[in-house]
């Protein structure tokens, strides 16, 4: 299996349709996103980092940023067009060139969005950009295992669970969270998901 050679850390991607636009996120965005810290704390939940200030969120960023320059993760803003305003954040991450597989997440939105269809926009692009423009073989999700909301919309789009992994990870209260396990595979996505989830976008 060869490596993939397409993807390049150092470019700036975007990704558009008629109703998101995700871009590179930027330590500038921090101003844009704090809002939702502090209007909307139950966006973090189930975040396996404790962010409770500006502080913590432009950590959160930086390390975001930190990742993409050691080439291991991408994250994108996400812009509304319906809403005419930044929305959230999303990533790829643990990305495996050689084994021509990432993980998909670190997604979150305001509570606004919540049900509008703007995931399924986000989510069709994300997928149409790493199977059909970058050519990865695999597309892993993962969730905490109580997040029904967060496995609900991955279901949706055609994710297959994969199986969970118990006591997996620590969270920022001091317990630890079971991960569930969820993937998109190339030939799912050619053949079938691709289809499905563009007759999903409204």
């Amino acid at each position: 299996m060869a490596a993939l050679q397409n993807f390049d850390f150092n470019q700036d991607y975007t990704l558009e349709n008629e109703r998101v636009l995700l871009r590179p996120l930027l330590l500038s965005d921090l101003p844009i996103l704090e809002k939702y810290v502090i209007e909307e704390p139950e966006l973090w939940q189930y975040s396996l980092v404790a962010i409770n200030n500006s502080a913590d969120l432009k950590k959160y960023i930086q390390d975001a940023i930190e990742a993409r320059n050691k080439k291991i993760a991408y994250p994108f803003i996400v812009f509304d067009k319906l809403h005419q305003q930044y929305v959230g954040c999303t990533r790829f991450y643990d990305i495996q060139l050689a084994f021509n597989s990432t993980q998909l997440g670190y997604t979150w939105y305001s509570k606004k969005v919540w049900g509008s269809g703007l995931n399924q926009h986000c989510k069709f692009l994300l997928l149409q950009f790493a199977f059909d423009q970058i050519g990865f073989e695999r597309v892993e999700f993962r969730a905490d295992n109580n997040n029904k909301r967060s496995i609900a919309a991955m279901q949706k789009i055609g994710c297959t669970i994969e199986g969970v992994l118990r006591n997996h990870l620590p969270m920022p209260n001091g317990t630890r969270r079971d991960s569930i396990v969820l993937s998109i595979l190339q030939q799912e996505w050619t053949t079938k998901l691709k289809q499905n989830l563009a007759a999903q976008l409204k």
